[in-house]
């Protein structure tokens, strides 16, 4: 077996020579081929590896890049539990923190008893996985014990061991000192809630809200004399960290005055700032000044002072800028453009929350024109085709803002750009979190429903319903106006298979609008059938949801629809619901009827219908009374009745 094989192995070896000689020799005759010059060079050149070094991370990163979302299922964070797929946005979100409480609680639980997750059998290994030290494990009053509990954020524990190492007289390092002081200001002087503990889930939703308005809204105020001014104020020598770490609590926990006190201190002192004491201090300027005018010129002061101690402003200083500038009136449409084409000089890229900024200045939506969009074209034409990272905070709330703009001017070709940029690469991230997600996409599906064809609103809808969106009860209001402007109401037994799945069937509006649509015009016996099922549907979610009322237009929808499917006796006992919901039905709705009533030759139904009539004392019992006598067959008990219900009715109104 082995002399065959080696008689292969050099015939395809003798072959494969003498075709690359044949080969090197048809190139060297041809205008193209290599010189001997050029063929040395190549022959230097490869450098064949031994082998390629990937990443561990390698196969799953090439696996990711060739999946896209899946349009029909639900966020990935719900997969592995189909009981907790969310079917509206409240559940989404009581979902979400339901998540975060049970991860929270599994990592205090790690966290405190890391004897019971000793082994490690992840690989690659996963840090955030194992246990983290969470407890003191240095009780002596030393330094290294202060950098201990700065680490583990303990911020009394942190504050009791440094008054200890001042009464032991004790030196402490200056960049302890820097740690300290930045850990009380961080916190303001509070011990941080821990994940696991009681209030960690509204520590985080807090957050959420102060993220979500794009202000630094104090939610813990900076108490007089605390901690830091007092551990600020022992200090022999207070430096720019110092100060800056000081000024920056101050400004973030609502302390505004006393943070321009202490700059103030801090110039007298001719102690140089640092660029985030400054960034601090200019976000902060609006609160100190009531004036439009007072407020720009102590941003230009702050500005000023930065050039005279040569601190060059990056993007942070130029967005604090532009967002003081929000709230300087007039003059921020003179000094925002200023203000971005200075950072252009310096060589600063602008972020989504320096656009946003800047769209907030120019734009109100109580203005009106041709011309109310202009900024927002010229900034996407400046944008398109940009991938962004998150680098300021506010950068989340650029895409609602420039959606709501689109839809305040119904401008579809503006929100198909927004909705582009936000499909370049990963900028979709930059949608914020889940209620900023949802308030992007409700605008942009309400200017889908209100602009562009109902055929192109569907396909839009499979997208991004459940995905990426939740529809409210506005959204799905405008997409019955849009059904219904199209004339394609064929699709309301579908749309209502979804109200029920999103959770939308308890809104009394909204039940209301369907069923007025279904009840409009009479269509084909098939869709007559299929409305009525709907029709049957409302009726037993008004009987089984307590805060539902009938209103006389539900009732008579209803009624209709069933009357239309041939339903009499199911539209019978809708009209007893008026009676019994004080609900007065419509003498078109009793004429209706009346001809049903005769086409089936209902006549004992057609009396008790004018009794029924009568006894909501309408106007238009003599016109039913007279209308049974002359159209249907009535025996003589049946005669006298409705003539004795025609006679105390009186003549009928015109």
């Amino acid at each position: 077996m082995a002399a065959p094989c080696w008689h292969v192995g050099h015939h395809i070896r003798r072959n494969a020579q003498s075709l690359r000689v044949n080969i090197e020799h048809l190139a060297g005759n041809r205008a193209f081929g290599w010189t001997p010059a050029v063929h040395q060079q190549a022959k230097e050149s490869v450098i064949l590896p031994r082998k390629k070094a990937w990443s561990k991370e390698a196969v799953l990163e090439t696996l990711a890049s060739t999946l896209n979302r899946d349009s029909t299922a639900y966020p990935y964070q719900f997969q592995d539990d189909p009981y907790l797929s969310p079917r509206t946005a409240t559940e989404f979100k009581l979902y979400s923190l339901a998540q975060d409480s049970g991860r929270s609680a599994a990592r205090y639980f790690v966290n405190n008893h890391p004897k019971f997750f000793t082994k490690d059998f992840a690989e690659p290994h996963i840090p955030c996985l194992m246990p983290e030290t969470v407890s003191l494990l240095l009780e002596e009053v030393s330094e290294e014990a202060l950098k201990e509990r700065i680490t583990l954020r303990k911020v009394t524990a942190a504050v009791d061991m440094y008054d200890q190492l001042l009464q032991t007289g004790t030196a402490v390092s200056m960049e302890t000192t820097h740690e300290l002081l930045d850990l009380i200001c961080l916190y303001c002087d509070r011990n941080p809630v821990q994940e696991g503990e009681a209030g960690a889930e509204e520590e985080k939703e807090g957050r959420r809200m102060t993220s979500r308005r794009g202000a630094d809204v104090p939610r813990l105020s900076w108490t007089e004399n605390n901690n830091a001014e007092r551990i600020f104020y022992l200090l022999p020598e207070r430096d720019t960290r110092c100060y800056s770490a000081v000024i920056r609590g101050m400004v973030k926990h609502g302390a505004y005055a006393k943070a321009f006190s202490v700059y103030s201190d801090m110039l007298n002192n001719r102690t140089p700032g640092d660029v985030h004491i400054f960034n601090a201090l200019i976000s902060a300027a609006p609160e100190v000044r009531d004036g439009y005018s007072e407020r720009w010129d102590l941003i230009s002061e702050l500005l000023n002072h930065m050039k005279q101690q040569e601190i060059h402003p990056n993007l942070l200083t130029f967005n604090s800028v532009l967002k003081s500038l929000r709230q300087c009136g007039s003059l921020a449409r003179s000094y925002s453009p200023q203000t971005l084409n200075e950072m252009k000089a310096l060589g600063i890229a602008p972020s989504l929350a320096s656009y946003d900024h800047i769209l907030a200045v120019f734009y109100k939506s109580v203005s009106s024109g041709p011309s109310n969009s202009d900024v927002l074209q010229n900034l996407m034409t400046e944008l398109e085709g940009q991938s962004f990272t998150c680098v300021d905070p506010d950068d989340v709330l650029f895409f609602s803002s420039a959606m709501k703009v689109c839809l305040d001017n119904k401008d579809l070709e503006l929100g198909y750009r927004v909705q582009s940029l936000v499909e370049v690469g990963e900028n979709w991230r930059l949608l914020g979190d889940s209620v900023q997600l949802s308030i992007y996409y409700g605008r942009f599906f309400n200017l889908l429903c209100m602009m562009e064809d109902v055929d192109v609103v569907l396909r839009w809808y499979k997208q991004m319903v459940p995905s990426l969106y939740y529809p409210n009860a506005q959204g799905m209001k405008h997409l019955l106006q849009a059904l219904d402007t199209d004339g394609r109401l064929d699709l309301l037994p579908d749309i209502w298979t979804d109200m029920k799945t999103l959770g939308l069937y308890n809104r009394a509006d909204l039940l209301e609008q369907l069923l007025g649509l279904m009840a409009g015009e009479e269509h084909s016996p098939e869709l007559q059938e299929a409305f009525a099922v709907c029709a049957l549907d409302v009726k037993s979610v008004f009987e089984e949801k307590a805060g539902l009322e009938w209103s006389a237009s539900s009732l008579s929808h209803v009624t209709t629809l069933l009357l239309r499917a041939s339903k009499a006796q199911q539209a019978w006992d809708m009209l007893k619901l008026f009676k019994a919901h004080n609900r007065i039905p419509s003498e078109a709705l009793l004429n209706s009827f009346l001809s049903v009533c005769q086409r089936d030759g209902a006549s004992e139904r057609a009396v008790e219908l004018v009794q029924l009539s009568a006894a909501f004392c309408l106007t238009s019992t003599s016109g039913l009374a007279s209308r049974a006598l002359a159209e249907f067959d009535l025996n003589q008990e049946q005669r006298l009745v409705l003539a004795g219900l025609e006679a105390a009715a009186g003549p009928p109104s015109d």
